[in-house]
């Protein structure tokens, strides 16, 4: 049985990848005997890479042409950037295993796929190696290594996308994006939505992930005077953006606007409001979803989140508002025929939500079978909820 698992997160590079680790910790912390420890991949390479993963949010706030250059020339050098990654890691992630001695390694961050496998193959080290890809359609060929034992893909889109990076399909399970659990609960709380007024101001959430970019003032007052919404804010980690709403926005529409920064209670934020206002990072989105709010997709990172409008609108998830000249159309769409597009997208997100997601990957990874804990040919399950799975 895996009983002590080492998981490759990071802190800083948007908040999705901690928020992954935090909902499979939750579910790891049930099981009697299992220990985990999380590490941040960054960290491994010492102040300098570091430095590297911190540079990701100013980046994406301020200059998302220089993110797509990126992107673009770190997926056609995979090699290049595991080779790199690999001798900037290497001496403290030998040290971390010797400390650790994990029974199991996944990863959740696709900078620390190839460069551990490399260092474990030169290394002649055997430890089971999963990945858990943190996107859901637009994925960078970093997370598709066929020497995993496993990928673990929330998506059928993104299974796709690995078998044609050269993964075979029998490496590739398809369990779902894990949401943290408090977002599940707020299900029972978000409002019906039979029970919309149309003499009520509706009340909205602009939000645009951790690092907090995007038009969210402009937006705000077209709402506010537009529509009447009552608008609340969450700027995130961006703290001049924060400061600088609260001296524009409050000070004209009072308490109309409510601005918030980074917040740890972004569930129940999202579950007050009727309508979500989000760039399609995959994490926001699907916590969304899994509060049962319906969202208006305002933009999408290039890269990783290109094609996650189009998959949010596929099941019915969202609707997309591609520009502010998009956007007194778009609400009008939504409240046309008595809130007809609200009600549609609620029911398709409470068809499309399953709380269960944390657990199945949970379980899945505690029966992956490892010929240093048992006996060729052995089968052992491990369960939490009566979910098994034989190995």
């Amino acid at each position: 049985m895996i009983k002590n698992i080492l998981i490759i997160s990071s802190n800083y590079t948007g908040h999705g990848h901690k928020s992954i680790t935090e909902s499979l910790s939750e579910k790891f912390d049930i099981v009697p005997d299992v220990k985990i420890n999380v590490v941040d991949g960054f960290s491994l390479g010492g102040s300098s890479l570091l430095k590297v993963g911190k540079m990701y949010g100013p980046i994406t706030r301020n200059s998302e042409h220089l993110w797509k250059i990126i992107w673009d020339i770190t997926s056609v050098k995979v090699p290049f950037v595991n080779h790199l990654i690999e001798m900037k890691i290497r001496t403290k992630f030998l040290a971390l295993l010797d400390e650790v001695k994990p029974d199991l390694i996944l990863t959740v961050h696709p900078n620390f796929n190839g460069s551990i496998l490399n260092i474990l193959e030169k290394s002649d080290i055997h430890i089971p190696f999963v990945t858990l890809i943190a996107d859901l359609i637009s994925i960078t060929p970093l997370w598709a290594d066929s020497r995993a034992d496993y990928i673990i893909s929330p998506t059928e889109e993104a299974k796709d996308k690995c078998i044609e990076f050269g993964v075979p399909a029998n490496k590739i399970k398809v369990l779902g994006f894990p949401v943290r659990e408090r977002f599940y609960h707020q299900q029972s709380t978000a409002k019906d939505a039979e029970h919309y007024s149309p003499n009520k101001p509706l009340n909205c959430l602009i939000m645009s992930g951790g690092e907090g970019v995007g038009h969210m003032g402009k937006m705000a007052k077209t709402l506010i005077e537009t529509f009447g919404f009552n608008i609340t804010i969450v700027a995130g980690r961006n703290e001049k953006l924060q400061a600088h709403l609260k001296k524009t926005l409050v000070k004209k529409y009072g308490d109309k606007v409510k601005i918030y920064g980074f917040t740890k209670n972004i569930q129940d934020l999202i579950a007050s409001s009727d309508i979500a206002f989000v760039r399609s990072s995959p994490n926001v989105m699907m916590e969304a979803v899994s509060c049962n709010t319906p969202i208006v997709i305002t933009g999408a990172l290039p890269g990783q989140e290109a094609e996650n409008p189009r998959f949010a609108e596929k099941y019915h998830l969202a609707i997309t508002c591609d520009s502010m000249n998009d956007l007194v159309p778009t609400i009008n769409e939504l409240l046309d025929n008595n809130v007809a597009m609200l009600k549609e997208i609620k029911k398709s997100q409470q068809a499309f939500v399953d709380p269960q997601i944390p657990e199945n990957i949970v379980n899945f990874i505690l029966n992956i079978p490892s010929e240093s804990l048992q006996p060729a040919g052995v089968t052992h399950e491990v369960s939490l909820n009566n979910i098994n799975y034989e190995s």
